[in-house]
């Protein structure tokens, strides 16, 4: 008996010890849109040949959509022959559980098919085309509960099409059609009633998504396109504040939020920079600089500081307050998107699909594990990349090429 209740307690140890504490992926960058999962129990390090691989799935379609991950269910995006398509498919094998048609297949010589990620909350799903259908549907089996156009709103597609993931806050969806009409529209997010659309701001829409932001009693939506960084109230789609920006070509990243100061980055040259948000709609620069130029990759702030790649120096770490560059590596891994859990990067290769695990520290490039993803697409446009993000969600660490999804468990055991 004595024998049996230590073996007992023993392994409650053990258990205990290595517990997971498991975390959906609803949206765009996670729970919160900054890329950062909560989850802890996850390996530190990665054996030689990666996280063991649960399954590889190719019933995603063509496209560059991301996956949000609710319970037993991924939520993607994905093109069949010339229609677009959202796809629920089973967490535990990869198998698909329903698909909605969305609309006609976006076009584009860097790949076709659609761009953005789902974005579950409660009993529905509402995700974007990448030419500017909006859906929304039933969870369970699919079922279409109302749908739009960005048309309808006066918007028309960027040059690579609509990529935008649609927030959802509260009784309201918002995205960003872009346009005369009025550049972004809030919706009734169960009927798809509009609710406002911001006539006092029509620029056209590019490919980064809306984050919120609490600041000053006032809830914001908070936008970067091409020429402005601008922050809308939430409840009528008013101009609270903006900031001019100098972008090209195509901007890209999600802006990020923290203690009343605004991050943004865009690439083809451009740099960063760092609004303070002050009363009464007033904001002011605290540096602009080019340290950062982050394409499309994103960037994730980790306590004080900023971590993603930077067209030129590579991976770097930057100071959040000063805009410093702390540390950088430009040999080891090539240009690609970032996600956090439990301490450390998962870094994704968008060339040679190489996946690396770093620690999330500002003291320096410290690896801990890497393997190439196989098999790889032989689908994929020749201009285009591995240009998914990673998502972790629940354990598990989820890949896109294409029509070819992957599972890899990365709890310790």
């Amino acid at each position: 008996m004595i024998r049996t209740f230590l073996t007992r307690f023993l392994l409650g140890i053990i258990l205990c010890s290595t517990t997971v504490s498991a975390a959906d992926w609803p949206q765009w960058r996670g729970e919160h849109r900054d890329g950062l999962s909560s989850e802890t129990g996850l390996l530190k390090e990665w054996p030689a040949e990666g996280p063991r691989k649960v399954w590889m799935s190719d019933v995603a379609g063509l496209g560059y959509a991301g996956i949000a991950v609710v319970g037993d269910t991924l939520y993607t995006m994905g093109a069949r022959e010339d229609k677009e398509f959202l796809i629920a498919i089973n967490a535990a094998d990869g198998s698909e559980k329903w698909s909605l048609e969305m609309g006609p297949l976006l076009t584009n010589g860097w790949g076709d098919g659609p761009r953005g990620t789902p974005t579950v909350v409660g009993d529905h799903v509402y995700a974007l085309s990448g030419q500017g259908h909006l859906h929304c549907a039933k969870v369970q089996d699919g079922t279409s509960v109302w749908s739009t156009k960005m048309s309808e709103f006066g918007g028309k597609a960027p040059n690579w099409g609509y990529t935008e993931s649609v927030l959802v806050d509260g009784d309201r969806v918002v995205c960003t059609p872009g346009g005369k009409q009025g550049a972004i529209v809030a919706l009734n997010r169960k009927t798809g009633e509009t609710l406002w659309q911001s006539k006092d701001f029509t620029e056209g829409a590019q490919y980064a998504s809306i984050t919120v932001v609490e600041f000053d009693g006032i809830r914001q939506y908070v936008q970067l396109t091409q020429q402005k960084l601008v922050g809308l109230n939430a409840e009528t789609g008013a101009v609270v504040w903006q900031s001019d920006w100098n972008g090209k070509t195509a901007v890209i990243p999600t802006p990020i939020h923290n203690d009343g100061k605004v991050y943004i980055s865009s690439g083809y040259g451009v740099g960063c920079k760092l609004v303070q948000l002050e009363a009464d709609g007033k904001v002011s620069d605290v540096y602009v600089n080019q340290v950062m130029k982050n394409h499309h990759g994103g960037v994730i702030l980790v306590g004080n500081h900023l971590y993603g790649y930077s067209d030129g120096p590579g991976w770097i770490c930057q100071d959040f307050a000063t805009g410093e560059m702390v540390w950088n590596e430009k040999n080891e891994l090539g240009k690609g998107a970032i996600a956090y859990a439990d301490g450390m990067f998962v870094l994704q290769d968008e060339g040679k699909g190489t996946i690396m695990l770093i620690e999330a520290s500002p003291e320096g490039w410290k690896p801990h594990g890497k393997f190439t993803l196989a098999p790889q697409t032989t689908k994929r446009n020749p201009k285009g990349k591995i240009w998914t993000h990673p998502t972790i969600s629940n354990g598990k660490l989820y890949l896109r090429d294409q029509e070819l999804l992957f599972c890899f468990d990365i709890t310790q055991k």
